[in-house]
């Protein structure tokens, strides 16, 4: 998909960015009916305050689209769209940038939306990248705000205006500074299409819409989301009529629907990619650290076996972890399945019988896919267990270090090769258990570079190095099947490309009675 191709040049070349609107949200229907989503997470308090989203994690963006509004944003034809920020501008040494606000706008409690949130927003915002990178964020004016960068830094927009990180998302500073960090998140206020109403931590979320959003009334009155771990029990409720939304039916469940005229068989996705992540591989004395037996375990996938199964054949094999669409994507094509030239190349390693590579740890709730890669592992003399966990605790775990293994990890950072990189590649990488010192220097190297054809130039030498030594063995880019049930007219899915799940929430719409 091209428009995804220099996005970000392309609004910094314009210097004014013009808002598209969608009318006087007055002059909408009200808004009508409840929708009930079954999700296939755990539903975390934290994830409804944008300043604990950490990189590398898209997940509270499924509340952040609901509940919060950001300067800007990916939204339906423009993957970098002004929201909040009616425009903005960069200076020619490509080290400030101003935001116009927009006005007339208020949180959920009435307080008016101004430049103070935006500046208290981004100093709560995670991300060391960011701040380290930042010598001030000013106020303008009450609806102008001024970044300066110590140096140029191309991934400005990239890291503020999609959803590489939450640093653009805004949260109200007097209210926040009243209620404190513990009471926001029992009851955020945010500037979104819908209101928090209750939330039953880790089963239930319900919001009402907000009939003052700026963008348009949404169409349906109440949104709830249900958190229903077990896939079969999402397909159950979606033919009960319990939910309208049935995310993540995979394999057969998907299947059960497809040719069931009653309820439709929809895709989306393309955002993740799926790859194996060797944590042990800096341990010398691992097996995982020779690139041979990296390679082998590759080698022993069949990726489009497993997208049949899993995904019924919408999920795309890759070999780079960096989506073909973004910029300065390097493509590559995913490894062959080819398990004779696996077993030949542990061998040549010293494990021509194989060896015990301890846990496999499967992104949640993605085991029966973990599964069957344990199969393929197997079957060239790899043996691998099963580890298992809850969401949270996975990501709590990976972030802290402290898994060991093989990890069937995902990743869907947003922007362009090195923002996807960003989190995984370099050894200073939150969610990188170890990195090339080689690999470390070039990565510096590319986030100081301003001229693109440079940049394009080291940032494809690293995916093509990564790809060489077998650093990871990506899998596919990840579509996924879910069902909708008969009263849905629009669920928003894909409106956003790529997105993975409902937005914008405003869009979203019931058959009328």
């Amino acid at each position: 998909m091209k428009r995804w191709k220099k996005f970000a040049s392309a609004a910094i070349l314009s210097c004014l960015i013009a808002a598209g609107g969608a009318g006087p949200a007055a002059a909408q229907t009200k808004p009508e009916g409840e929708m009930r989503f079954a999700l296939y997470v755990t539903l975390a308090p934290a994830w409804l305050d944008p300043g604990e989203v950490i990189l590398g994690n898209l997940t509270p963006f499924w509340m952040l689209y609901a509940l919060h509004d950001a300067l800007v944003k990916p939204m339906p034809g423009n993957p970098m769209a002004p929201s909040l920020a009616l425009s903005w501008t960069m200076s020619q040494d490509q080290r400030t940038y101003e935001f116009t606000l927009r006005q007339g706008v208020k949180f959920h409690n009435g307080d008016p939306f101004t430049a103070e949130d935006v500046v208290f927003s981004f100093k709560r915002s995670k991300g060391v990248e960011l701040q380290e990178r930042m010598k001030e964020v000013t106020i303008v004016d009450p609806f102008k705000v001024r970044f300066v960068l110590h140096e140029p830094w191309p991934d400005f927009l990239a890291f503020y205006g999609t959803l590489v990180s939450a640093a653009g998302w805004i949260t109200p500073k007097n209210h926040f500074e009243k209620v404190g960090a513990e009471a926001f998140k029992k009851h955020p206020i945010g500037l979104g299409p819908y209101k928090f109403v209750s939330m039953k931590p880790g089963i239930e979320l319900v919001m009402e819409a907000n009939e003052d959003y700026w963008r348009k009334v949404p169409s349906v009155k109440r949104l709830v989301y249900l958190s229903v771990p077990e896939a079969t029990s999402r397909l159950a409720m979606l033919k009960t009529g319990e939910v309208d939304v049935a995310f993540l039916l995979e394999g057969q469940l998907g299947e059960s629907i497809r040719n069931d005229p009653k309820f439709k068989l929809v895709f989306s996705g393309g955002i993740g990619t799926f790859f194996l992540d060797f944590l042990d591989m800096w341990d010398p004395k691992s097996p995982w650290a020779d690139p041979r037996v990296r390679k082998a375990a590759s080698l022993a996938i069949d990726r489009q076996a497993l997208s049949d199964a899993d995904t019924l054949g919408a999920s795309k094999p890759n070999g780079n972890i960096v989506l073909k669409r973004f910029e300065y994507a390097l493509p590559i094509e995913a490894d062959r399945y080819d398990p004779v030239a696996a077993k030949k190349l542990l061998a040549e390693a010293g494990y021509p019988n194989g060896f015990d590579a301890g846990d496999l740890i499967p992104v949640p709730p993605y085991f029966a896919t973990g599964e069957a890669i344990i199969g393929y592992l197997r079957a060239i003399g790899i043996k691998t267990r099963l580890r298992s966990m809850e969401r949270a605790a996975f990501f709590a775990a990976l972030g802290t270090k402290k898994l060991k293994g093989v990890c069937f990890c995902a990743i869907a950072d947003y922007g362009n090769a090195s923002t996807r990189m960003t989190v995984i590649v370099p050894s200073t990488g939150n969610l990188a258990y170890g990195g090339f010192p080689d690999i470390d220097e070039l990565y510096k190297r590319q986030l100081a570079e301003t001229d693109p054809v440079k940049r394009e130039v080291l940032l494809h030498q690293i995916q093509k190095t990564l790809h060489e030594r077998t650093r990871y063995a990506p899998i596919f880019d990840y579509f996924w099947p879910s069902g909708l049930g008969p009263r849905v007219e629009e669920a928003s899915l894909m409106r956003i490309d790529p997105y993975p799940w409902s937005a914008p929430l405003e869009d979203v719409r019931l058959k009328r009675q």
